[in-house]
């Protein structure tokens, strides 16, 4: 496991922290959890740029609809 130090103007690591408190995790749970949702937007985008790339239209139409059912979920 890696150590990061970050930099936050203090009314942001405020909102962080009660935001942490409020779901009942530690900000470092929280900060893996939003680096988690971060990563996978990433990889998804890369996902559909490179189907996109190849022009395989229907597989990339098949991850837009994919992430639609999962943001209605």
């Amino acid at each position: 496991m890696s150590t990061l130090t970050i930099r936050l103007p203090d009314d942001t690591a405020a909102r962080l922290k009660a935001l942490a408190q409020s779901r009942g995790i530690s900000v470092n749970k929280l900060f893996e959890e939003l680096s988690t949702q971060a990563i996978t937007a990433w990889d998804v985008e890369n996902r559909f740029r490179a189907m996109a790339s190849q022009g395989d239209r229907d597989a990339a139409l098949a991850v837009l609809d994919r992430l639609d059912r999962d943001d209605e979920g």
